[in-house]
């Protein structure tokens, strides 16, 4: 009997922390997906014959394939530096409000010079 019981406390603390261990593991991996979209989309623009266009488009290619939602890509180029943001939804068992996550990246514009 008291092992019956013994199982009952036990078993759904268990499920409980496997499942979070699930959603932390979920939510870590669609950090990494968004933040390596602005580092590629960064990346993408801001060589010297690029548009801002080109890290847009690898942008939303990065996030589709890791299983992001929702995806905004911002990205800005200036006259030293270029600003991507990228924003995405990641699916989550339990949304707690933590599921719309935004990471952004700047890198400095390509210049050519003469020797």
């Amino acid at each position: 009997m008291s092992q019956s019981i013994q199982y009952a406390l036990v078993f759904p603390a268990l499920m409980l922390s496997t499942l979070g261990i699930i959603q932390a593991g979920v939510w870590i991996h669609g950090r990494q997906v968004l933040s390596e979209a602005a580092n590629a989309a960064a990346d993408a623009s801001r060589s010297a014959d690029a548009g801002p266009a080109a890290g847009d488009a690898l942008a939303r290619h990065i996030t589709e394939v890791g299983g992001v939602r929702d995806v905004v890509v911002a990205v800005s180029r200036g006259r030293a530096e270029v600003r991507a943001t990228v924003t995405g939804t990641i699916p989550l068992f339990f949304d707690l409000d933590l599921s719309r996550i935004t990471a952004s990246a700047v890198a400095p514009v390509e210049r050519v010079t003469t020797p």
